[in-house]
This record gives C-alpha cells, structure tokens and sequence, in this order.
C-alpha cells in the first residue's frame, strides 16, 4: 500500500502522546510519507521541537496542541481546536498513555483515577468524535495503542493492565462493527519499549525490562505498516508474540503469579 498515494483523501494523522517515544516515532513515519501532522501532548517545549524537526526533514505542515488528556475536559477541546482549524483528520492514533507501579493498597488513588481517564476514557471520546468524520467521509484509520499486558492480569500494575485489556477489547469489537464503512480500527500491543515510560511508572528496576525490550523505532515502524495494511491485531516481535498468547493455553490461576514474578524488582526483593 502506498501511503503517499493516500495522503490526500484521507487527511491529516493526529497523534496523541506524540512527545516521546513510541508516538514521536510514529509521527516521523507518517511525516516521511507525506501526511500532515496534528501532535497532542502536554510538554509544549517538546512538541514545539519535535513540530520544527518534523517540518524541516520532511517539509508537512504540523500543527501542535497542547493538552493533557487524563483531564475530563480536553479530548472535546483538542477535537473543537481540530474543527476550528478546519483539518479533516484521516487517521487517529490515540497513543497516549501512563502507568503506576506497585501494590494496589498502597499506590495513590489519584494518579490511578487520572490514568483510567488517561488510558480509557479519553482514548474511548477522542475515538467517538473523530469516527463519526470518518465515517461521513467514507474512509479512516484508528491506531489503539494498548499491550501485551492486555492480554493478562498484571499484579503491582493491576490497574495498567485493566485499562489496556479494555482498549484491546473495544478495538477489536470496533473494528468489527466498522466492516465495510471504510474505516478501519487496528490495535498495537508492544511488550516492554525503550522510552519513558517505565521512569514515568516508576519501575525500571522491574524484571520485565532486563531483557527484551524493543526499541521505540522498531515498535513503531511494525505498528504503522500493520496500521497501513488495516491489520486488526499487531503485536511487534516474536518473544511478545508467544508470551501474549501463550497465557491463553496456561492455567488462569498461574498466570497472575507468573506475571508478579517479573514485574517484581531485579534486585530480589519482593514487595509485600
């Protein structure tokens, strides 16, 4: 599929969490082929840069918005700052994300509820408001950034991995809904990526992060081809491949203790 060829029916990519990471990567992907760019994210100094270099490689317009989608309010504002700069989004890629680590008595209600926002809720409005413009203009994309985690309960990230089953689970039952209008809704589940992320969630002394963990460019270049091709589910690399589905052949009451197992801390100390 050539995406240049698309560029212009479909319309511009927005990208939220687009900052860092697994969502910058993506946006210089869709810059190299041509697309216009609308970046979501909070750290204005961030995006202004990431804006400037995306625009000097490549040459497309890119227009940044800064909010922080884990408030209630912002997805309706960043789709009115859409409306009001009359860009027709083609492709939505709602890549934003955040976790906490630790034992769920014990970590701050606060910072969870504002991932729930965050993870889901924000991810499910900005999905409602951009999929009824596709669907008038008979074509779009929807990337869903969850996990591999979503494929298990995950103990010391309980309510990570909750919020990333739910995004796995709504893709897949919107995607099929959407058959045949045009649109299509893809899923990407990495395993653990070099990025942020794990500082932000505070645990990069986890087990999971020791070995295997992809670089954000290979994560997303795999995500965007899958995305271009309209692949429903796309999980990058083999080992991920197998642990995402290898729990649904293992006894359920196994997997959460397999799962505490390596997210517990490399230096031996379980949490208690």
């Amino acid at each position: 599929m050539n995406a240049q060829s698309e560029k212009a029916p479909i319309g511009a990519a927005l990208i939220t969490g687009a900052s860092g990471g697994i969502g910058y990567e993506l946006a210089k992907r869709f810059a190299r082929d041509g697309y216009n760019l609308v970046l979501v994210a909070r750290n204005q100094q961030s995006l202004s840069h990431i804006a400037a270099e995306l625009f000097a490689n490549y040459g497309v317009p890119v227009k940044i918005i800064i909010q922080d989608l884990s408030l209630s309010t912002t997805a309706q504002e960043v789709f009115e700052e859409v409306q009001r700069s009359e860009i027709t989004v083609g492709i939505l890629v709602n890549n934003a994300g955040v976790g906490t680590y630790g034992l769920f008595a014990e970590t701050p209600l606060e910072d969870e509820l504002r991932m729930m926002q965050l993870n889901m809720i924000s991810l499910t409005q900005m999905t409602k408001l951009f999929v009824r413009k596709m669907l008038k203009c008979g074509r779009g994309k929807i990337l869903n950034v969850a996990s591999t985690a979503a494929f298990q309960p995950g103990p010391l990230m309980a309510v990570y991995y909750a919020t990333k089953a739910y995004v796995l689970s709504f893709s897949e039952a919107l995607a099929n809904e959407l058959e045949g209008s045009g649109v299509t809704v893809s899923v990407l589940c990495p395993g653990p990526t070099y990025s942020d992320f794990q500082v932000r969630a505070g645990m990069e002394a986890s087990k999971l992060f020791s070995s295997g963990v992809m670089k954000a460019s290979d994560v997303a270049e795999i995500g965007y081809r899958g995305l271009m091709h309209s692949k429903r589910l796309i999980i990058p690399g083999l080992r991920n491949k197998i642990l995402a589905w290898s729990v649904r052949l293992g006894p359920r009451k196994l997997v959460p203790s397999l799962v505490r197992l390596m997210q517990e801390p490399r230096n031996g100390r379980a949490l208690q």
